[in-house]
C-alpha cells in the first residue's frame, strides 16, 4: 500500500507527510514536478535539508536546472524507487501537487521516449495559438488542459507527433486499474484561507531571498533553462522591471489559479478522501496504516 498526500500548494501537504512518515517509519517520495531540480529551494517551497534528515526523502534535488525532465523520466525513477522500497518492506509516502506525475506512476501510462520530433515551430506561437493547434488535433485533451499550461499543451502535441495517436485516445485505451494499491488524501481547506496562505508564503519567499536566489542562479544558467518555468521564477524573469509588490501580487495570483487546477485534477482523476483538518487527516492515515498491517 502506497500512501499519497496530494492536492493544492500551500495546503500543508509537506508537514503532514513528514509527520506521518516519521510515525510509521516510512520514506517520502517527491511528487512535485519542480522539486526534482537542485537549487530551486525557496521558490518551490522545498522542505529544508534539516527536515529531509528526519525521514529519508527521494527524488528531490536530482537534476540540474538546465536539464529537461519529463513525465516519462519521473515515472521511470519513481517506479524504480517504489519497487526498491516495497522489496525492503518500507512504508512509502508520496507527497506533491503534480497530479499527472503521480497518475503516471499509479496507472498504465505509456510514453514514447525514443522518437524525437521537431517542436521548434511552436516556440514563436503564443499560448492561445499553441492551445488552438492542440484543439485541431485533440479536442478532448485541449478541453482538459488549461490554455496557460503551455508545458502540458506542448506535451500533448508532442505525443500526437510521436505516435500518430492523440493523448486522449492513448489514455482511454490504457488499463484503468492501478499498478499499486494506494490510499490518497487531500487537504481541502477553505478557499479564502488557502488564498491567504499562498499570499503569505509568497511574501515570505521574498523575505527569505527569492530574488537573490534567482540572481545567483542566473550567473550559471540561462533564463530559458527548464527549471525556471516554475511559478515564481518565471514571473521574475519575464517581468524584470516591475516592483517587488507587483511581483508578489502576480506570483500569488498565478499560484492561486494553479491551486484551483490542482484541486480539480485530483478530485477528478483519483479516488481521494478530503480533509479540512490536518490532525484528522493524520489520524485517518495512521488508522489506515495500522489496519493494512494486520
Amino acid at each position: 500500500m502506497i500512501y499519497i498526500i496530494g492536492g493544492q500548494t500551500a495546503s500543508g501537504k509537506s508537514d503532514l507527510a513528514l509527520e506521518f512518515a516519521r510515525r510509521i517509519g516510512g520514506h517520502i517520495i517527491n511528487g512535485d514536478a519542480f522539486q526534482v531540480y537542485r537549487n530551486l529551494d525557496i521558490g518551490t517551497a522545498k522542505v529544508s535539508k534539516e527536515e529531509q534528515l528526519i525521514v529519508p526523502h527521494h527524488l528531490f534535488d536530482i537534476i540540474d536546472i538546465d536539464e529537461n525532465f519529463s513525465i516519462f523520466d519521473y515515472q521511470t525513477l519513481a517506479r524504480k524507487k517504489i519497487n526498491e522500497l516495497i522489496a525492503q518492506n518500507i512504508p512509502i509516502v508520496i507527497v506533491g501537487g503534480s497530479g499527472l506525475y503521480i497518475r503516471s506512476v499509479l496507472f498504465d501510462y505509456r510514453f514514447s521516449n525514443d522518437v524525437a520530433v521537431d517542436m521548434s515551430k511552436f516556440s514563436s506561437m503564443t499560448d492561445v495559438q499553441v492551445h488552438y493547434y492542440l484543439k485541431t488535433i485533440d479536442a478532448e485533451s485541449a478541453e482538459k488542459i488549461h490554455v496557460n499550461n503551455r508545458r502540458r499543451v506542448l506535451r500533448a502535441i508532442e505525443i500526437y507527433l510521436q505516435t500518430g495517436s492523440t493523448k486522449s485516445y492513448l489514455e482511454n485505451i490504457q488499463n484503468k486499474h492501478p499498478y499499486y494499491e494506494y490510499t490518497m488524501i487531500m487537504l481541502d481547506i477553505d478557499k479564502d484561507e488557502l488564498d491567504g496562505k499562498i499570499k503569505n508564503r509568497v511574501m515570505q519567499m521574498f523575505k527569505s531571498g527569492l530574488k537573490e536566489e534567482l540572481s545567483n542562479l542566473l550567473l550559471t544558467y540561462e533564463k530559458t533553462a527548464p527549471g525556471f518555468r516554475a511559478i515564481g521564477y518565471k514571473e521574475m524573469i519575464e517581468h524584470p522591471l516591475i516592483t517587488d509588490s507587483q511581483l508578489i501580487d502576480l506570483i500569488s495570483k498565478n499560484t492561486i489559479h494553479y491551486a484551483k487546477r490542482q484541486k480539480t485534477f485530483f478530485k477528478n482523476q483519483f479516488e481521494i478522501k478530503t480533509f479540512v483538518n490536518k490532525s484528522e487527516a493524520l489520524q485517518y492515515l495512521l488508522t489506515t496504516f495500522e489496519e493494512n498491517r494486520k
